[in-house]
């Protein structure tokens, strides 16, 4: 079973809203971090502020200390709605005056000067405490002395809450409101791409128009002008095989109509000598419709669009001019055909597929031996300034205007006595342009015949 794809869109809000999300968080705790620290510390000096207040009824009665702090004063200092408050001084000498059991700070030395704010437990309790070192005040004989206040956290952890729920309420919200911008503003994103897939979904398999590229982001615009033109690509090969069955079936139709009324007509014959003669002029059509066979699926294998990648190697066009020339001088002969080669003088390097440049050059040779006058002359020439082969034959001269025309699919002359399929020359021009080379054909130079010309890029221009 094929895996699901994930979707754009899921991709898209996954990679927006989870750094957002995450962003937000970290705000959120930073946020409710810097505002408890405020609260904390605000807290902390009205918890010192106390144990000043205390501090300044402490006086020295003769040599030892003395907490002279009013009931009314101590009720006001000590009492809260909200939080216990606990109070202990420590002399000098270690002598408790107030001994509520406040554990002294574990950090700092018990003489340190100033105060300092730590967290601890009274009687199972967590509070906050302040402890305030006093140093011998000269002035009034007061000795050193030691001030703990403690408040139990009730009022902070309601803070507490009241700040995480004022900062993470807002930031909920915020994080829910720009998710909303940022998937509407994803799914406006991708609709011209829903467009596109829906109006690709309703097309018809044989509409291969371009798809429309307009009001569709820039980003989008270069694969669809690649599918676009992949949709060319694809209609020129559909039209090229679509005409190329019409013309198969068009050009089959005809010899296998004439041998299947010979073998009809074989298959009457009570005489076995004419049977046998019949039989026998089914050989003819039989090696027609083969070559016709043949003709059409080297014409389709050579197709630009049906040559995916073409080998190149080096070679010698003059020895492989030479090889074919020599392979026609049997089918020369039987025609009565004086077949001649010329060389260049010396070795012609092209880089080429020479399985194809033979058979191009063997629809050459078929050509000119097969329109040539009984008792004429067929040369085959190979130069080298530029890479090129010429192939002359003393057939009819074909006229101008029809120059361009006999390289056309299944074309074949008016009145031209020789039977054909109209292939030969079509397979070599496709042979020639997928080689780079140019086909051409001229008057022959003795102004008897035709000279066909294949022109080839010289090697430095290739590279």
């Amino acid at each position: 079973m094929r895996r699901k794809q994930p979707l754009l869109r899921t991709q898209l809000l996954t990679w927006l809203l989870a750094p957002l999300f995450v962003l937000l968080t970290a705000d959120t705790f930073v946020s409710y971090w810097v505002a408890l620290n405020f609260s904390r510390r605000a807290y902390d000096r009205s918890l010192v502020e106390i144990a000043r207040e205390v501090s300044l009824h402490l006086r020295a009665s003769g040599e030892q200390l003395v907490l002279d702090l009013p009931p009314e004063a101590r009720r006001v200092l000590l009492s809260d709605p909200d939080d216990r408050i606990y109070l202990e001084v420590v002399g000098g000498d270690g002598r408790l005056l107030e001994r509520d059991p406040i554990e002294p700070a574990r950090h700092a030395p018990a003489r340190a000067r100033g105060e300092e704010y730590y967290d601890g437990r009274v009687r199972g309790e967590p509070v906050r405490i302040v402890q305030l070192n006093l140093e011998p005040d000269r002035a009034s004989g007061r000795p050193a002395a030691i001030v703990r206040v403690a408040e139990t956290e009730s009022k902070r952890n309601a803070l507490a809450r009241e700040i995480l729920l004022s900062v993470v309420l807002p930031q909920v919200l915020l994080i829910l409101i720009a998710g909303l911008v940022v998937w509407i503003g994803v799914v406006r994103g991708l609709s011209p791409l829903q467009r596109v897939q829906r109006a690709v979904a309703q097309r018809s398999h044989r509409d291969l128009g371009p798809v429309e590229i307009e009001k569709v982001p820039g980003e989008v615009s270069p694969l669809l002008e690649s599918i676009n033109e992949l949709l060319e690509r694809l209609d020129r090969v559909l039209t090229l095989q679509s005409r190329f069955v019409a013309d198969a079936a068009h050009q089959l139709k005809t010899p296998i109509t004439v041998l299947k009324t010979q073998f009809e007509v074989a298959l009457r014959e009570q005489d076995p000598a004419r049977a046998r003669e019949a039989m026998q002029s089914l050989y003819p059509g039989l090696e027609r419709l083969s070559r016709l066979v043949s003709q059409l699926l080297s014409l389709a294998r050579n197709e630009p669009e049906a040559v995916r990648s073409l080998e190149r190697v080096p070679m010698d066009l003059n020895q492989l001019a030479l090889d074919v020339a020599t392979g026609w001088v049997p089918e020369a002969l039987k025609h009565g055909i004086d077949l001649g080669f010329e060389d260049s003088g010396g070795a012609v390097a092209i880089r080429g597929d020479a399985v194809r440049l033979r058979e191009m050059l063997d629809n050459l040779l078929d050509n000119a031996v097969r329109y040539s006058r009984p008792g004429g002359c067929v040369t085959v020439r190979v130069a080298a300034a530029p890479p090129r082969i010429e192939v002359s034959d003393d057939g009819p001269s074909i006229p101008a205007p029809e120059r361009e025309r006999v390289f056309e699919r299944f074309h074949r002359l008016l009145g031209s006595p020789q039977g054909g399929s109209g292939l030969g020359l079509a397979i070599a021009e496709e042979i020639a342009r997928l080689h780079g080379a140019a086909i051409t054909l001229r008057d022959d130079a003795d102004g008897i015949g035709n000279t066909f010309s294949v022109v080839f890029a010289p090697e430095s221009d290739r590279t």
